[in-house]
């Protein structure tokens, strides 16, 4: 496995990188896609960190596991490639963005233009064997993300957090609230949203309204 992580990225995980576990982890996750078809592709493992450098990075979203279907996967959390059907959490986050944004729902579900601004878009685990969900946890990379997390917060400030979801809001204990953002909300999958906890979160509106205060301008979600 290539470690094709952005240059900004490997100076501040120079470390991790070289720590015995993720050895151990990418002699995994090379005999995982050398037997069994994984997503997202091999070049798109670490896309979260190749589209938001370092130093770009202003808000972080973070999800669970990539999709496990065919063709989904693309390397951002909640996002899937050009062309494919948009699974319901992501149908929800548009949702959401219209009624809070008054932005029209996208055509594509590619979130690869939010990545490109700024918007980290990390997943814990970075890989999943087709069609078993959660088949790469507890393997090393929620260590990795968790590291990765603690620097952005450690070396960066006025971070905005998007924590959707009780996985994502245990993240927070990582995260110096003195320094940096962080908004919490039901997770956008419809088990979450039917019972009214995302739906009307407003965070894509209050995303920007600290960003134009910190920065001079928001994401163009």
């Amino acid at each position: 496995m290539n470690i094709k992580i952005h240059e900004s990225w490997k100076i501040h995980l120079k470390e991790e990188l070289e720590k015995p576990y993720f050895s151990e982890l990418t002699n995994f996750v090379i005999e995982e896609y050398a037997t069994n078809t994984c997503y997202p592709k091999r070049e798109n493992i670490f896309a979260a960190f190749d589209h938001s450098t370092f130093a770009q990075t202003k808000v972080v979203i973070i999800g669970q596991d990539p999709y496990h279907g065919p063709n989904q996967a693309n390397g951002l959390c909640f996002s899937v490639q050009d062309g494919i059907k948009h699974p319901p959490s992501l149908i929800n986050i548009f949702k959401e963005l219209h009624t809070d944004m008054e932005k029209a729902y996208p055509k594509s579900g590619n979130l690869e233009h939010w990545a490109k601004q700024g918007v980290l878009l990390l997943n814990a685990t970075l890989t999943v064997r087709a069609h078993e969900a959660a088949s790469h946890q507890k393997k090393g990379w929620e260590t990795f993300t968790d590291v990765v997390i603690k620097k952005i917060s450690q070396e960066k400030k006025g971070v905005v957090f998007l924590l959707w979801g009780g996985f994502a809001k245990k993240k927070a204990r990582l995260i110096d609230e003195n320094k940096h953002f962080i908004l919490t909300s039901g997770h956008p999958s419809p088990l979450s949203a039917n019972r009214g906890l995302w739906f009307g979160n407003q965070h894509f509106s209050e995303c920007n309204s600290i960003l134009e205060d910190l920065f001079g301008a928001g994401i163009a979600w």
